[in-house]
Protein backbone atom coordinates (compact mmCIF):
# COMPACT_ATOMS: atom_id res chain seq x y z
CA UNK A 1 0.00 0.00 0.00
CA UNK A 2 0.94 3.27 -0.34
CA UNK A 3 2.57 5.33 2.54
CA UNK A 4 1.84 8.96 2.38
CA UNK A 5 1.70 11.21 5.16
CA UNK A 6 0.55 14.72 5.02
CA UNK A 7 4.12 15.55 4.75
CA UNK A 8 4.31 14.17 1.48
CA UNK A 9 1.29 16.58 0.06
CA UNK A 10 2.43 20.38 -1.47
CA UNK A 11 -0.85 21.88 -1.34
CA UNK A 12 -1.38 25.27 -3.52
CA UNK A 13 1.69 25.39 -4.81
CA UNK A 14 3.17 27.64 -7.72
CA UNK A 15 5.57 27.22 -10.47
CA UNK A 16 5.90 28.79 -13.80
CA UNK A 17 6.22 26.00 -16.02
CA UNK A 18 6.59 22.11 -16.73
CA UNK A 19 10.42 22.14 -15.80
CA UNK A 20 10.17 23.83 -12.27
CA UNK A 21 7.06 21.76 -11.03
CA UNK A 22 9.48 18.46 -12.18
CA UNK A 23 12.64 19.91 -10.50
CA UNK A 24 10.46 20.78 -7.12
CA UNK A 25 9.23 16.90 -7.30
CA UNK A 26 12.85 16.20 -7.37
CA UNK A 27 14.08 18.23 -4.59
CA UNK A 28 11.39 17.05 -2.52
CA UNK A 29 11.87 13.45 -2.81
CA UNK A 30 15.62 13.97 -2.45
CA UNK A 31 14.88 15.71 0.69
CA UNK A 32 12.48 12.98 2.14
CA UNK A 33 15.61 10.59 1.40
CA UNK A 34 13.61 8.55 -1.26
CA UNK A 35 16.53 9.49 -3.99
CA UNK A 36 20.21 9.97 -4.26
CA UNK A 37 21.25 13.30 -5.74
CA UNK A 38 20.70 13.54 -9.78
CA UNK A 39 17.22 11.48 -9.58
CA UNK A 40 16.17 14.76 -11.41
CA UNK A 41 17.74 14.16 -14.52
CA UNK A 42 16.23 10.59 -14.68
CA UNK A 43 13.01 12.68 -14.14
CA UNK A 44 13.59 14.88 -17.37
CA UNK A 45 15.01 12.16 -19.28
CA UNK A 46 11.48 10.11 -19.39
CA UNK A 47 9.53 13.15 -19.79
CA UNK A 48 11.88 13.17 -23.28
CA UNK A 49 10.75 9.93 -24.14
CA UNK A 50 7.32 10.15 -23.20
CA UNK A 51 5.04 12.81 -21.84
CA UNK A 52 3.91 11.49 -18.03
CA UNK A 53 0.46 13.23 -18.21
CA UNK A 54 -2.04 11.06 -17.79
CA UNK A 55 -5.11 12.99 -17.97
CA UNK A 56 -7.88 14.42 -16.04
CA UNK A 57 -5.70 17.25 -14.66
CA UNK A 58 -2.64 14.62 -13.16
CA UNK A 59 1.16 13.85 -14.19
CA UNK A 60 3.18 11.22 -12.66
CA UNK A 61 6.79 12.54 -13.28
CA UNK A 62 9.61 9.81 -12.47
CA UNK A 63 12.47 8.32 -13.22
CA UNK A 64 14.08 6.04 -16.20
CA UNK A 65 15.00 2.22 -15.78
CA UNK A 66 18.92 4.03 -16.26
CA UNK A 67 17.83 5.53 -12.73
CA UNK A 68 16.00 3.01 -10.96
CA UNK A 69 19.32 2.17 -9.26
CA UNK A 70 19.15 5.91 -6.90
CA UNK A 71 16.01 5.37 -5.60
CA UNK A 72 16.79 4.54 -1.67
CA UNK A 73 13.05 3.90 -1.11
CA UNK A 74 9.75 3.90 -2.79
CA UNK A 75 7.57 7.12 -2.48
CA UNK A 76 6.02 9.84 -3.85
CA UNK A 77 5.27 13.25 -3.31
CA UNK A 78 2.37 15.38 -4.29
CA UNK A 79 2.24 19.09 -5.41
CA UNK A 80 -1.28 20.83 -5.99
CA UNK A 81 -0.96 23.41 -8.74
CA UNK A 82 -4.36 25.50 -8.46
CA UNK A 83 -3.64 27.75 -11.35
CA UNK A 84 -2.26 24.84 -13.49
CA UNK A 85 1.08 23.87 -14.99
CA UNK A 86 1.18 23.28 -19.02
CA UNK A 87 2.38 20.44 -19.21
CA UNK A 88 2.60 19.12 -22.90
CA UNK A 89 0.40 19.65 -25.97
CA UNK A 90 -2.37 22.07 -24.09
CA UNK A 91 -2.47 19.79 -21.33
CA UNK A 92 -2.76 21.37 -18.09
CA UNK A 93 -1.76 19.24 -14.86
CA UNK A 94 -3.47 20.45 -11.61
CA UNK A 95 -2.16 17.44 -9.60
CA UNK A 96 1.83 16.32 -10.06
CA UNK A 97 2.90 12.74 -8.19
CA UNK A 98 6.49 12.50 -8.36
CA UNK A 99 7.20 8.91 -7.90
CA UNK A 100 10.27 7.07 -6.85
CA UNK A 101 10.22 3.43 -7.23
CA UNK A 102 12.29 0.77 -7.31
CA UNK A 103 11.55 -2.51 -9.48
CA UNK A 104 8.15 -2.06 -10.56
CA UNK A 105 6.78 -0.81 -7.58
CA UNK A 106 5.52 1.95 -9.35
CA UNK A 107 3.00 0.43 -11.05
CA UNK A 108 1.33 -1.06 -7.46
CA UNK A 109 0.96 2.74 -6.93
CA UNK A 110 -0.88 3.54 -9.87
CA UNK A 111 -3.12 1.00 -9.00
CA UNK A 112 -3.90 2.29 -5.60
CA UNK A 113 -4.50 5.53 -7.33
CA UNK A 114 -6.38 4.52 -10.24
CA UNK A 115 -9.61 5.85 -8.73
CA UNK A 116 -8.29 9.30 -8.65
CA UNK A 117 -6.93 8.75 -12.48
CA UNK A 118 -10.41 7.84 -13.64
CA UNK A 119 -12.76 9.82 -11.84
CA UNK A 120 -12.79 13.16 -13.51
CA UNK A 121 -14.88 14.75 -10.72
CA UNK A 122 -12.60 13.68 -7.78
CA UNK A 123 -9.24 14.93 -9.73
CA UNK A 124 -11.25 18.26 -10.53
CA UNK A 125 -11.77 18.33 -6.64
CA UNK A 126 -8.26 17.83 -5.91
CA UNK A 127 -7.16 20.59 -7.91
CA UNK A 128 -8.98 22.81 -5.50
CA UNK A 129 -9.14 21.31 -1.94
CA UNK A 130 -7.22 23.61 0.69
CA UNK A 131 -7.87 20.77 3.54
CA UNK A 132 -4.80 18.77 3.66
CA UNK A 133 -6.78 15.89 5.15
CA UNK A 134 -9.49 15.51 2.61
CA UNK A 135 -6.78 15.75 0.21
CA UNK A 136 -5.21 13.43 1.41
CA UNK A 137 -8.20 10.99 1.89
CA UNK A 138 -9.40 11.34 -1.16
CA UNK A 139 -6.12 10.40 -2.50
CA UNK A 140 -5.88 7.26 -1.04
CA UNK A 141 -9.66 6.40 -1.31
CA UNK A 142 -10.19 6.95 2.71
CA UNK A 143 -12.78 9.57 2.23
CA UNK A 144 -15.70 9.03 4.55
CA UNK A 145 -18.53 8.95 1.73
CA UNK A 146 -19.09 5.52 0.36
CA UNK A 147 -18.21 4.71 -3.48
CA UNK A 148 -17.27 1.68 -4.97
CA UNK A 149 -14.04 1.86 -7.27
CA UNK A 150 -13.22 0.03 -10.23
CA UNK A 151 -10.49 -2.12 -8.05
CA UNK A 152 -13.55 -4.24 -6.90
CA UNK A 153 -14.91 -5.13 -10.23
CA UNK A 154 -14.28 -8.05 -12.32
CA UNK A 155 -15.99 -7.84 -16.02
CA UNK A 156 -16.13 -10.91 -18.35
CA UNK A 157 -15.01 -13.55 -16.29
CA UNK A 158 -13.99 -17.09 -18.10
CA UNK A 159 -15.83 -19.61 -15.38
CA UNK A 160 -19.13 -21.96 -15.20
CA UNK A 161 -18.83 -21.66 -11.03
CA UNK A 162 -21.06 -19.31 -9.40
CA UNK A 163 -18.43 -19.87 -5.84
CA UNK A 164 -15.48 -19.13 -8.56
CA UNK A 165 -17.01 -15.16 -8.76
CA UNK A 166 -17.91 -15.17 -5.06
CA UNK A 167 -13.92 -16.45 -4.65
CA UNK A 168 -12.79 -13.31 -6.71
CA UNK A 169 -15.24 -10.91 -5.22
CA UNK A 170 -14.30 -11.73 -1.35
CA UNK A 171 -10.35 -11.85 -2.55
CA UNK A 172 -11.11 -8.06 -4.38
CA UNK A 173 -12.33 -7.11 -0.87
CA UNK A 174 -9.69 -8.55 0.96
CA UNK A 175 -7.20 -6.67 -0.79
CA UNK A 176 -8.68 -3.08 0.12
CA UNK A 177 -8.48 -4.12 3.71
CA UNK A 178 -12.72 -4.62 3.62
CA UNK A 179 -13.04 -7.61 5.56
CA UNK A 180 -11.10 -10.13 7.45
CA UNK A 181 -10.28 -13.87 6.40
CA UNK A 182 -13.13 -15.17 8.62
CA UNK A 183 -15.59 -12.90 5.91
CA UNK A 184 -13.79 -14.69 3.35
CA UNK A 185 -14.40 -18.18 5.13
CA UNK A 186 -18.03 -17.43 5.57
CA UNK A 187 -19.24 -16.03 2.10
CA UNK A 188 -17.71 -18.77 0.33
CA UNK A 189 -19.81 -21.21 2.49
CA UNK A 190 -22.94 -19.64 2.49
CA UNK A 191 -25.68 -19.87 -0.60
CA UNK A 192 -25.87 -16.99 -2.59
CA UNK A 193 -29.31 -15.36 -2.90
CA UNK A 194 -30.76 -14.75 -6.52
CA UNK A 195 -31.47 -11.17 -6.63
CA UNK A 196 -33.11 -11.66 -10.27
CA UNK A 197 -31.95 -11.48 -13.57
CA UNK A 198 -29.28 -13.71 -13.42
CA UNK A 199 -27.64 -11.22 -10.55
CA UNK A 200 -26.82 -13.06 -7.26
CA UNK A 201 -25.74 -11.51 -3.77
CA UNK A 202 -23.24 -12.62 -0.91
CA UNK A 203 -22.44 -11.79 2.37
CA UNK A 204 -21.00 -12.96 6.09
CA UNK A 205 -22.15 -11.63 9.27
CA UNK A 206 -18.60 -11.94 10.48
CA UNK A 207 -15.22 -10.16 9.37
CA UNK A 208 -16.63 -7.14 8.05
CA UNK A 209 -14.20 -4.17 8.41
CA UNK A 210 -15.56 -1.44 6.35
CA UNK A 211 -18.51 -0.77 3.66
CA UNK A 212 -17.22 -2.14 0.31
CA UNK A 213 -18.98 -4.13 -2.42
CA UNK A 214 -17.56 -6.46 -4.51
CA UNK A 215 -18.87 -7.51 -8.86
CA UNK A 216 -18.06 -10.10 -10.57
CA UNK A 217 -19.64 -11.07 -13.92
CA UNK A 218 -19.20 -14.04 -16.21
CA UNK A 219 -18.45 -14.04 -19.62
CA UNK A 220 -21.22 -16.23 -20.72
CA UNK A 221 -24.67 -17.50 -18.96
CA UNK A 222 -24.53 -20.73 -17.09
CA UNK A 223 -26.83 -22.24 -14.45
CA UNK A 224 -27.23 -22.92 -10.66
CA UNK A 225 -29.80 -24.35 -8.75
CA UNK A 226 -32.15 -24.04 -12.51
CA UNK A 227 -31.73 -20.37 -12.57
CA UNK A 228 -29.34 -18.03 -14.43
CA UNK A 229 -25.91 -16.86 -13.65
CA UNK A 230 -24.65 -13.55 -14.75
CA UNK A 231 -22.82 -11.83 -11.75
CA UNK A 232 -22.27 -11.95 -8.26
CA UNK A 233 -22.27 -9.22 -5.60
CA UNK A 234 -20.54 -9.63 -2.37
CA UNK A 235 -21.67 -7.18 0.21
CA UNK A 236 -19.36 -5.58 3.18
CA UNK A 237 -21.32 -3.58 5.85
CA UNK A 238 -20.51 -2.15 8.83
CA UNK A 239 -23.19 0.95 8.76
CA UNK A 240 -25.77 2.98 7.39
CA UNK A 241 -23.92 4.42 4.94
CA UNK A 242 -24.34 1.49 2.40
CA UNK A 243 -27.97 0.92 2.62
CA UNK A 244 -28.30 3.72 -0.47
CA UNK A 245 -25.92 1.29 -2.37
CA UNK A 246 -28.47 -1.72 -1.65
CA UNK A 247 -31.32 -0.36 -2.21
CA UNK A 248 -29.83 0.59 -6.22
CA UNK A 249 -29.35 -3.13 -6.31
CA UNK A 250 -32.89 -3.60 -6.61
CA UNK A 251 -33.46 -0.58 -9.76
CA UNK A 252 -34.43 -2.58 -12.73
CA UNK A 253 -32.39 -0.22 -14.87
CA UNK A 254 -29.24 -0.38 -12.35
CA UNK A 255 -29.65 -4.44 -12.66
CA UNK A 256 -29.76 -4.56 -16.46
CA UNK A 257 -26.04 -2.03 -16.56
CA UNK A 258 -24.40 -4.97 -14.03
CA UNK A 259 -25.50 -7.16 -16.52
CA UNK A 260 -24.07 -5.36 -19.91
CA UNK A 261 -23.00 -2.44 -18.86
CA UNK A 262 -18.65 -1.17 -19.59
CA UNK A 263 -16.65 -0.57 -15.89
CA UNK A 264 -17.59 3.20 -16.32
CA UNK A 265 -20.96 2.83 -16.76
CA UNK A 266 -21.49 0.26 -13.71
CA UNK A 267 -19.57 2.12 -11.03
CA UNK A 268 -21.84 5.45 -12.21
CA UNK A 269 -24.92 3.48 -11.37
CA UNK A 270 -23.83 1.82 -8.61
CA UNK A 271 -22.55 5.12 -6.73
CA UNK A 272 -25.96 6.92 -7.77
CA UNK A 273 -25.63 8.33 -11.71
CA UNK A 274 -27.69 7.87 -14.25
CA UNK A 275 -26.54 5.75 -17.00
CA UNK A 276 -28.85 5.33 -20.32
CA UNK A 277 -29.66 1.67 -20.42
CA UNK A 278 -29.50 1.29 -24.24
CA UNK A 279 -25.61 2.97 -23.71
CA UNK A 280 -25.16 -0.06 -21.16
CA UNK A 281 -25.87 -3.04 -23.42
CA UNK A 282 -24.51 -1.93 -26.61
CA UNK A 283 -21.34 -0.80 -24.96
CA UNK A 284 -21.05 -3.50 -22.27
CA UNK A 285 -20.96 -6.63 -24.04
CA UNK A 286 -18.95 -7.98 -26.88
CA UNK A 287 -20.36 -8.73 -29.65
CA UNK A 288 -20.90 -11.51 -31.95
CA UNK A 289 -17.72 -11.42 -34.57
CA UNK A 290 -15.64 -9.52 -32.34
CA UNK A 291 -12.07 -10.22 -32.78
CA UNK A 292 -10.29 -11.18 -29.37
CA UNK A 293 -6.63 -11.41 -29.24
CA UNK A 294 -4.96 -12.63 -25.99
CA UNK A 295 -1.27 -12.10 -25.68
CA UNK A 296 1.97 -12.44 -23.23
CA UNK A 297 3.92 -9.19 -22.65
CA UNK A 298 7.64 -9.90 -22.53
CA UNK A 299 9.32 -6.52 -21.72
CA UNK A 300 11.39 -7.08 -18.13
CA UNK A 301 9.65 -4.05 -16.88
CA UNK A 302 6.38 -4.19 -17.94
CA UNK A 303 4.13 -1.75 -19.27
CA UNK A 304 5.62 1.55 -18.29
CA UNK A 305 5.15 4.64 -19.73
CA UNK A 306 7.08 4.26 -22.51
CA UNK A 307 5.82 0.79 -24.11
CA UNK A 308 2.48 2.13 -22.99
CA UNK A 309 2.90 5.17 -25.43
CA UNK A 310 4.09 2.77 -28.01
CA UNK A 311 0.90 0.48 -27.64
CA UNK A 312 -1.88 3.29 -27.20
CA UNK A 313 0.35 4.85 -30.38
CA UNK A 314 -0.80 1.72 -32.64
CA UNK A 315 -4.01 1.36 -31.14
CA UNK A 316 -5.10 4.90 -32.50
CA UNK A 317 -4.34 3.76 -36.11
CA UNK A 318 -7.45 1.98 -36.19
CA UNK A 319 -11.34 3.09 -36.03
CA UNK A 320 -12.24 0.12 -34.59
CA UNK A 321 -13.32 0.31 -30.50
CA UNK A 322 -10.52 -1.97 -28.75
CA UNK A 323 -10.47 -2.91 -24.78
CA UNK A 324 -8.08 -4.00 -23.31
CA UNK A 325 -7.89 -5.75 -19.36
CA UNK A 326 -5.03 -7.51 -17.80
CA UNK A 327 -6.33 -11.55 -17.36
CA UNK A 328 -3.92 -11.91 -15.03
CA UNK A 329 -4.56 -9.62 -12.44
CA UNK A 330 -8.43 -9.85 -13.47
CA UNK A 331 -9.18 -6.25 -14.15
CA UNK A 332 -11.95 -5.17 -15.64
CA UNK A 333 -11.33 -4.12 -19.57
CA UNK A 334 -10.94 -0.36 -20.01
CA UNK A 335 -10.40 1.68 -23.79
CA UNK A 336 -6.85 0.64 -24.91
CA UNK A 337 -6.64 4.18 -26.26
CA UNK A 338 -5.95 5.43 -23.05
CA UNK A 339 -2.77 5.46 -21.92
CA UNK A 340 -3.38 6.41 -18.43
CA UNK A 341 -5.87 3.57 -18.03
CA UNK A 342 -3.30 1.29 -19.42
CA UNK A 343 -0.70 2.39 -17.17
CA UNK A 344 -3.17 1.55 -14.54
CA UNK A 345 -3.31 -1.96 -15.55
CA UNK A 346 -0.34 -2.41 -13.74
CA UNK A 347 1.06 -5.12 -16.16
CA UNK A 348 4.52 -6.76 -15.35
CA UNK A 349 6.58 -8.91 -17.38
CA UNK A 350 4.77 -12.19 -18.12
CA UNK A 351 1.19 -10.77 -17.42
CA UNK A 352 -1.49 -11.66 -20.27
CA UNK A 353 -3.57 -9.17 -21.67
CA UNK A 354 -6.85 -9.62 -24.26
CA UNK A 355 -7.93 -7.43 -26.32
CA UNK A 356 -11.71 -7.04 -27.88
CA UNK A 357 -11.49 -5.22 -31.26
CA UNK A 358 -15.28 -4.07 -32.45
CA UNK A 359 -14.96 -2.77 -35.92
CA UNK A 360 -14.04 -2.60 -39.23
CA UNK A 361 -10.77 -3.15 -39.18
CA UNK A 362 -11.25 -5.47 -35.83
CA UNK A 363 -9.43 -8.39 -37.68
CA UNK A 364 -5.80 -6.12 -38.72
CA UNK A 365 -6.19 -4.02 -35.33
CA UNK A 366 -5.59 -7.59 -33.17
CA UNK A 367 -3.51 -9.05 -35.48
CA UNK A 368 -0.85 -5.44 -35.52
CA UNK A 369 -1.26 -5.54 -31.79
CA UNK A 370 0.09 -9.10 -32.00
CA UNK A 371 2.52 -8.55 -33.48
CA UNK A 372 3.96 -5.13 -31.51
CA UNK A 373 3.21 -6.77 -28.29
CA UNK A 374 5.54 -9.71 -29.42
CA UNK A 375 8.24 -7.45 -30.61
CA UNK A 376 8.91 -5.24 -27.22
CA UNK A 377 6.70 -2.28 -27.85
CA UNK A 378 10.02 -0.60 -28.77
CA UNK A 379 12.09 -2.36 -25.73
CA UNK A 380 13.87 -5.33 -25.77
CA UNK A 381 11.98 -8.57 -24.76
CA UNK A 382 12.49 -11.89 -22.83
CA UNK A 383 14.13 -14.87 -24.10
CA UNK A 384 12.41 -17.29 -22.74
CA UNK A 385 8.98 -18.26 -24.48
CA UNK A 386 5.53 -17.61 -22.57
CA UNK A 387 3.68 -20.00 -20.58
CA UNK A 388 0.65 -19.81 -22.88
CA UNK A 389 0.55 -18.87 -26.31
CA UNK A 390 -0.71 -15.85 -28.08
CA UNK A 391 -4.78 -16.39 -29.49
CA UNK A 392 -6.31 -15.07 -31.84
CA UNK A 393 -10.15 -15.62 -32.14
CA UNK A 394 -13.59 -14.33 -33.50
CA UNK A 395 -16.27 -14.14 -30.28
CA UNK A 396 -19.13 -16.27 -30.66
CA UNK A 397 -22.18 -17.67 -28.15
CA UNK A 398 -21.61 -20.22 -25.71
CA UNK A 399 -24.32 -22.98 -24.49
CA UNK A 400 -25.08 -22.90 -20.96
CA UNK A 401 -23.83 -25.43 -18.54
CA UNK A 402 -26.27 -26.73 -15.38
CA UNK A 403 -24.63 -26.88 -11.72
CA UNK A 404 -27.01 -28.39 -9.08
CA UNK A 405 -26.65 -27.96 -5.17
CA UNK A 406 -29.26 -29.95 -2.18
CA UNK A 407 -30.63 -27.71 0.55
CA UNK A 408 -32.62 -28.98 3.43
CA UNK A 409 -34.11 -27.61 6.43
CA UNK A 410 -33.97 -28.74 10.16
CA UNK A 411 -36.25 -31.09 11.15
CA UNK A 412 -37.20 -29.31 13.54
CA UNK A 413 -37.64 -25.92 12.26
CA UNK A 414 -40.62 -24.35 12.89
CA UNK A 415 -42.23 -22.23 10.05
CA UNK A 416 -44.23 -18.83 9.97
CA UNK A 417 -45.62 -16.59 7.18
CA UNK A 418 -46.60 -12.86 7.67
CA UNK A 419 -47.72 -9.85 5.56
CA UNK A 420 -45.95 -6.78 4.99
CA UNK A 421 -48.03 -4.09 5.82
CA UNK A 422 -45.56 -0.74 5.70
CA UNK A 423 -46.68 1.50 3.09
CA UNK A 424 -42.75 1.84 1.75
CA UNK A 425 -42.27 -2.07 2.00
CA UNK A 426 -38.64 -3.03 3.46
CA UNK A 427 -36.52 -0.03 2.87
CA UNK A 428 -33.63 0.19 5.32
CA UNK A 429 -34.92 1.52 8.31
CA UNK A 430 -37.76 -0.95 8.64
CA UNK A 431 -35.75 -3.80 7.58
CA UNK A 432 -32.53 -2.91 9.97
CA UNK A 433 -35.80 -3.32 13.16
CA UNK A 434 -35.92 -6.87 11.64
CA UNK A 435 -32.58 -7.55 11.57
CA UNK A 436 -32.21 -6.35 14.81
CA UNK A 437 -35.40 -8.17 16.43
CA UNK A 438 -34.21 -11.83 15.22
CA UNK A 439 -30.42 -11.13 16.77
CA UNK A 440 -32.02 -11.41 20.25
CA UNK A 441 -32.51 -14.69 20.18
CA UNK A 442 -30.63 -17.70 20.50
CA UNK A 443 -31.85 -19.33 17.01
CA UNK A 444 -31.13 -19.57 13.04
CA UNK A 445 -33.11 -17.87 11.40
CA UNK A 446 -33.98 -17.95 7.55
CA UNK A 447 -36.73 -15.85 5.83
CA UNK A 448 -37.88 -16.36 1.71
CA UNK A 449 -40.26 -13.29 -0.26
CA UNK A 450 -43.29 -15.74 -1.13
CA UNK A 451 -44.45 -13.50 -3.77
CA UNK A 452 -40.95 -13.25 -5.42
CA UNK A 453 -40.00 -16.69 -5.04
CA UNK A 454 -36.84 -16.20 -3.55
CA UNK A 455 -35.10 -18.72 -1.54
CA UNK A 456 -34.74 -18.75 2.14
CA UNK A 457 -31.82 -16.44 3.39
CA UNK A 458 -30.34 -15.33 6.83
CA UNK A 459 -32.79 -13.14 8.26
CA UNK A 460 -29.49 -11.86 10.52
CA UNK A 461 -28.33 -10.35 7.39
CA UNK A 462 -29.57 -7.06 6.59
CA UNK A 463 -27.88 -6.66 2.99
CA UNK A 464 -30.39 -9.93 2.44
CA UNK A 465 -33.32 -8.59 3.96
CA UNK A 466 -33.09 -5.23 1.87
CA UNK A 467 -32.55 -7.50 -1.62
CA UNK A 468 -35.54 -9.41 -0.92
CA UNK A 469 -37.53 -6.66 -2.77
CA UNK A 470 -40.43 -6.48 -0.71
CA UNK A 471 -43.21 -3.94 -1.45
CA UNK A 472 -46.51 -3.60 0.69
CA UNK A 473 -48.83 -6.26 0.11
CA UNK A 474 -45.26 -8.96 -0.01
CA UNK A 475 -45.86 -12.78 2.57
CA UNK A 476 -42.38 -13.55 4.45
CA UNK A 477 -42.04 -16.89 5.45
CA UNK A 478 -39.50 -17.17 8.09
CA UNK A 479 -37.94 -20.68 9.32
CA UNK A 480 -36.04 -20.63 12.77
CA UNK A 481 -34.78 -23.53 14.43
CA UNK A 482 -32.63 -24.02 17.87
CA UNK A 483 -33.29 -23.23 21.56
CA UNK A 484 -35.44 -20.12 20.97
CA UNK A 485 -37.15 -20.97 17.76
CA UNK A 486 -40.47 -20.66 18.68
CA UNK A 487 -39.57 -17.27 21.01
CA UNK A 488 -37.90 -15.79 17.70
CA UNK A 489 -40.91 -16.30 15.71
CA UNK A 490 -43.55 -15.19 17.87
CA UNK A 491 -40.98 -11.81 17.82
CA UNK A 492 -40.62 -11.27 14.39
CA UNK A 493 -44.81 -11.38 14.26
CA UNK A 494 -45.25 -9.03 16.83
CA UNK A 495 -42.61 -6.35 15.33
CA UNK A 496 -44.20 -6.93 11.75
CA UNK A 497 -47.55 -6.47 12.76
CA UNK A 498 -46.63 -3.18 14.64
CA UNK A 499 -45.09 -1.67 11.69
CA UNK A 500 -41.27 -2.26 12.22
CA UNK A 501 -40.67 1.09 13.58
CA UNK A 502 -43.16 2.87 11.40
CA UNK A 503 -46.77 2.40 12.55
CA UNK A 504 -49.08 -0.03 11.18
CA UNK A 505 -50.13 -0.05 7.80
Amino acid sequence: MLELSESNIHLNATATNKLQAIEMAASALEQAGNVEQGYLQGMLGREQQTSTFLGNGIAIPHGTLETRSMVKKTGVQVFQFPQGIEWEEGNIAYVVIGIAARSDEHLALLRQLTHVLGDEDTAAQLATLTDIEKFRAILLGESDAFSITEETLSLDIETQSLLTLTAINAGKLQQQSAVENSFVSEVVSNSALPLGKGLWVTDAVSGNVKNALAFSRAKTIFNHNGKAVKGVLTISAVNDQINETLARLLDDEVQNILLSGNTQQILTALNGGKVPVAAAQSEGQIATGAVIGTFTVRNEHGLHARPSAVLVNEVKKFTSKITVQNLTRETAPVSAKSLMKIVALGVTQGHRLRFVAEGDDAKQAIEALGKIIASGLGESVSAVPPTEPDTIEVSSEHAPQIHEENTGLPADAIEAVFMIRNEHGLHARPSAVLVNEVKKYNASVAVQNLDRDTQLVSAKSLMKIVALGVVKGHRLRFVASGEEAQQAIDGIGAVIENGLGEGRG
